[in-house]
């Protein structure tokens, strides 16, 4: 996809602006916590939040624009006629089935024109399949592998959008925002209000936001759902593995998912159980050791990755993310997952999940006091043993 980029002037006063903000608020605070005790201090805090609300209003036009840049989103095409980047090889079938891929990412979801794209792409990448053929099958592995990190980076752009406003509960990603803990709830509290401040100012109304906001959620749905679809026909063409190694690898998205809104933390904890479900088989029947070292490693990092969305993650808003067999059985798998580790990876794995089992009291789901209680014991007796 083909985007238009910021100028270099706009990044600049954004940076700016946001440098300026963040001295303001660290300033702000430290004489809000002296001025309960100086009248002096409490003076010249007035002065300085006055004076800077001044600055604002001084350029209402710039900070507009500003505004329009950092929360316009999708940004808008470049060049409508531009020609899609194709990836999956050099011949005409591997073109035309990434460009019908890249197609289905672009097309709202809601035009009757996508689900006719998107059948057409699921009926070519099973008829390669049912060919079993290598060389077909290695363009739906390579257009398929592609197409699934470019959706994952697109999700990953559609959640930092969708945080900008989120200060969630325990149920919707533990209170954070960009981190943990109440420093970063006052300091995003603050960006909101003088966020607010700037839109008023630059004639940016809440209508115009809100418009803004819900285009972007849907937009992240649609990828969510998109790339649970890809890891699907990834699994079902014999390569899941690759899905599953790009999935764990997604840390700074996982990280972000602690704080996205509960029906887009559903949709990740589905393509997260779909591929715990993938990544219990990895490295089974791998005779070469240095690769089954690599598989292990790859579900450690799994874990470390996406335990804690699927103990903070709320069950959704309509109705259970997922139901009471599912978890059942994925509780099952991430039990066995454990049990292949090595003492001090497993140690890891089970001190993030206490750790965000335990802050969250509202969940009680997934439930690993089984293989807690294993760890341990078996830690004693080596320790015993020593």
């Amino acid at each position: 996809m083909i985007m238009e980029e910021y100028s270099p002037t706009t990044i600049a006063l954004l940076l700016l602006r946001n440098l300026i903000t963040s001295i303001f608020i660290f300033a702000d605070k430290s004489l809000l916590n002296l001025s309960q005790k100086y009248k002096l201090l409490e003076i010249i805090r007035y002065l300085l939040v006055s004076s800077f609300l001044f600055f604002l209003r001084l350029i209402p036009s710039l900070f507009h624009s500003i505004s329009q840049d950092y929360y316009n989103y999708p940004p808008k095409f470049e060049n409508y006629n531009a020609p899609v980047p194709f990836s999956g090889g050099d011949s005409g079938i591997s073109r035309a089935l990434s460009q019908l891929l890249s197609i289905v990412g672009d097309i709202p979801v809601n035009s009757p024109k996508y689900q006719v794209v998107r059948s057409l792409a699921e009926r070519l990448i099973d008829d390669n399949h049912r060919e079993n053929v290598q060389s077909l099958d290695e363009i739906n592995r390579v257009v398929l592998s592609a197409a699934f990190s470019r959706t994952l980076g697109r999700l990953e752009v559609a959640v930092v959008e969708l945080g900008r406003d989120q200060v969630g509960d325990c149920g919707g990603g533990g209170g954070v925002v960009w981190g943990y803990g109440p420093v970063q709830y006052g300091l995003n509290r603050v960006f909101r209000v003088l966020r607010s401040v700037g839109e008023v100012v630059g004639g940016f109304g809440r209508d115009q936001q809100d418009a803004m906001n819900r285009p972007c959620k849907r937009s992240a749905q649609k990828v969510a759902a998109e790339l649970l679809w890809l890891a699907q026909k990834m699994s079902a063409c014999g390569f899941g593995g690759e899905a599953v190694r790009k999935w764990a690898s997604a840390s700074n998205l996982a990280w972000l998912a602690l704080s996205a809104e509960p029906r887009l933390q559903g949709s990740l904890v589905k393509i997260s159980t779909f591929l715990f479900n993938e990544a219990k088989e990895l490295g089974v029947n791998e005779t070469e050791e240095g690769k089954r070292e690599q598989q292990r490693q790859t579900k450690v990092k799994m874990l470390l990755s996406w335990l804690p969305l699927l103990c903070r993650a709320s069950n959704g808003v309509d109705v259970p993310v997922l139901s009471i067999s599912e978890k059942a059985k994925l509780e099952k798998v991430l039990e066995e997952t454990i049990d292949t580790m090595e003492e001090e990876e497993q140690e890891k794995v089970l001190s993030l999940w206490l750790h965000h089992f335990t802050d969250c009291p509202s969940s009680d789901w997934p439930n690993l006091h089984s293989s807690y209680a294993r760890w341990y014991t078996a830690s004693r007796k080596l320790l015993l043993l020593q």
